[in-house]
């Protein structure tokens, strides 16, 4: 056999945006930049990264408050409605991954940890993920983002499992490196990667023959 399961492994935790469901198609958003005379990644920016999106992310604010924000801010007025679809219809679940989740999921539990607001649960399941998951935890709904220590501690305590006994993966360098930070095994994504391999060259996955 070419591979050994590590049996100290009992979890498997994934990030969502950038992860599970990336943005394959940035025209929407690109659309709009144009339009209003914004640089590129500027929408993103204003939604996701701006100190309002970040309080949306924290839960200090609703997303339909985060929303509105942003169409004052913007001076879309009639045209949210259209900016909000445009900023979404890119996104896109990534299949493989899914299929992959859906592998391993008889021999570990698998957890979400992700930085979104309030409607986290409702894109899970319009989705099709929030079934394939053991925990569900959201910024939001805990009051803390990564790469606070806090809520992956939340999530191991959720779980009864020890950092080493558990892989996170996510694609942010800061988030990997806070999980590490706290003795978790973490991989840092990035689209193309094959994550069933480097899952198991950690020894998560199941075992293949070799034909020599």
């Amino acid at each position: 056999m070419s591979f050994s399961m590590n049996d100290q492994i009992k979890a498997v935790i994934f990030d969502v945006g950038g992860v599970l469901i990336r943005t394959v198609d940035q025209s929407g958003r690109r659309y709009w930049e144009d339009r209003l005379n914004l640089p590129p990644g500027g929408a993103e920016a204003i939604v996701l990264n701006s100190p309002m999106g970040y309080r949306a992310q924290r839960g200090e604010i609703t997303t339909e408050e985060l929303w509105d924000w942003v169409g004052n801010y913007l001076g879309l007025g009639e045209h949210l409605a259209d900016f909000r679809h445009d900023f979404w219809r890119g996104d896109a679940l990534d299949h493989e991954l899914l299929a992959l989740i859906r592998e391993i999921r008889p021999k570990y539990k698998l957890a979400i940890i992700s930085n979104a607001s309030d409607i986290l649960l409702e894109t899970l399941k319009e989705y099709g993920l929030a079934t394939e998951f053991d925990l569900i935890i959201g910024s939001a709904y805990e009051g803390i983002m990564k790469p606070d220590n806090a809520i992956f501690e939340r999530a191991l305590q959720r779980l009864d499992c020890q950092p080493l006994e558990s892989v996170f993966i996510d694609d942010s360098f800061a988030n990997v490196d806070a999980a590490r930070s706290i003795g978790m095994k973490a991989i840092h994504y990035s689209v193309g990667l094959d994550l069933r391999t480097e899952l198991r060259a950690i020894g998560v996955g199941y075992p293949v023959a070799r034909v020599f």
